[in-house]
């Protein structure tokens, strides 16, 4: 394949050169998508279970190397090992949930004449293209890869430019099992990504990633073509009077500094009630500094978190713990602890997607959720409390996508989150999510004059 651009990727805990990887050009992207869409009608004509035998056969290899993955994944991310292969299995997990839901995947009959037969049938989009973060590249790629092959669509992958050999790797490993064309990989930059959103031959667009780029796709695509986006997120945590400070400290803890921050639905801002804000705020504190961290993905990416520490101090904020950047190789920063922030500051209106913790205390459990519920973003929102009724109207007035009651990450398998506002469209995992990468078509069959 010929490129003009190479790749490089350094190392987030050295700082030394992983590797790099030729670039695919936009004309390449469109080459491939064109191949792609002469390999659709077969594999949409293919019967819905061996279409999931396929993708089932391709799960079971990626437990097998889940280990390889994710070394390869700590390598250019930095993410541990340990967490990185958790990650990895999950995503066969949802593979393999894909491969049983993909043959029995609704369609409707209805109820017309009684000579006739009338039905509603899923039919898949065609081509798929499918834009993939760094931060959890494996377990986010399974999902839309898996959901979009077992409904008969073809996949072209490009995965994040951060995670680039993660990608090649799990579309090596996945591809092996699947026809010529059915999932293609391609490494590149925003051009390539451009090239292929912008193409003639795209039925969905399903994009995992930041709010600027999810703009631009949803600015560029042609008429009819489906737009998934999971973007940014600003979530807040909402901690009532009511609950213990240690405990409460402990969630906020997790849902700050997990994967040093760098998670979509990651605690971006807290509220908590002045009656129990001193207890808290000491046990966090303490948190936070008992917690050790993988370094960021990048040096840049460190540099945006740092900015966004930065603005808050100029505002007004208190470092209780963190906020320097600390000398050495690598892209590592501290877990952070922000008090007395306001509401203009950018740790509290922006995505920071790092390890800082930005406090605001609250005189009231209506005064914070009215907090809460600021802002541009809709993604996701959490909130510790003891009470029913505060329970209640938090989750009735929290305008996001998902609200967690007193735990700031889980929930059942299966769920599906479907984003609001500056924080994407359409549903992501779950059975709803193989209804959007299908298209519906009302068949009457009546009998002949």
């Amino acid at each position: 394949m010929s490129t003009h651009e190479s790749l490089e990727i350094l190392s987030p805990v050295t700082g030394d050169l992983v590797g790099w990887l030729p670039m695919a050009t936009p004309g390449e992207a469109v080459d491939v998508l064109a191949r792609a869409r002469e390999a659709a009608r077969d594999w949409a004509r293919t019967p819905a279970a061996a279409r999931a035998g396929q993708v089932r056969a391709a799960a079971a290899d990626l437990r097998d190397r889940a280990h390889e993955l994710a070394v390869v994944n700590e390598a250019e991310t930095g993410r541990p090992c340990a967490e990185a292969q958790e990650g990895i299995l999950a995503g066969a997990g949802t593979l393999e949930q894909y491969a049983e839901l993909g043959p029995v995947h609704r369609g409707r009959s209805l109820l017309g004449d009684w000579t006739a037969a009338d039905l509603m049938v899923p039919e898949p989009r065609g081509v798929v293209v499918a834009l993939t973060p760094w931060n959890d590249p494996v377990a986010v790629a399974c999902g839309l890869l898996g959901a979009a092959l077992v409904t008969g669509n073809v996949v072209v992958h490009k995965p994040s430019e951060r995670a680039p050999h993660t990608g090649l790797l799990l579309g090596e490993i996945l591809g092996a099992h699947l026809p010529a064309d059915i999932l293609t990989t391609l490494v590149g930059d925003g051009q390539v990504g451009a090239a292929l959103v912008g193409s003639e031959h795209v039925g969905v667009v399903a994009h995992v990633g930041s709010c600027a780029t999810g703009r631009a796709i949803a600015g560029s695509v042609r008429p009819g073509v489906k737009v998934l986006l999971e973007n940014g997120g600003n979530d807040p945590l909402l901690i009532d009077s009511d609950v213990d400070p240690e405990w409460a400290a402990a969630q906020a803890a997790t849902g700050a500094f997990a994967n040093s921050g760098q998670i979509c639905t990651s605690v971006e801002r807290i509220y908590v009630h002045q009656d129990i804000a001193f207890d808290f705020l000491d046990a966090l504190t303490v948190q936070a500094e008992q917690t050790t961290l993988a370094p960021l993905v990048d040096r840049r990416h460190r540099e945006h978190v740092h900015a966004h520490v930065e603005d808050a101090l100029d505002r007004g904020a208190t470092v209780a713990t963190g906020g320097a950047i600390p000398s050495g190789p690598g892209a590592y920063y501290p877990a952070t602890v922000l008090t007395g922030c306001s509401a203009e500051m950018k740790v509290m209106t922006e995505e920071t997607f790092g390890p800082v913790a930005p406090v605001t205390v609250v005189s009231s459990f209506d005064e914070g959720l009215a907090m809460a519920s600021t802002g541009d973003y809709g993604l996701a929102a959490s909130v510790l409390t003891a009470s029913m009724r505060h329970a209640q109207e938090a989750w009735r007035e929290l305008p996001v996508g998902t609200v967690k009651i007193n735990a700031v990450f889980g929930g059942a398998p299966g769920g599906a989150a479907q984003p609001r506002g500056a924080s994407g469209t359409g549903f992501g995992y779950g059975p709803e999510l193989l209804d959007e990468f299908t298209t519906t078509k009302v068949v009457h069959i009546g009998l002949p004059g």
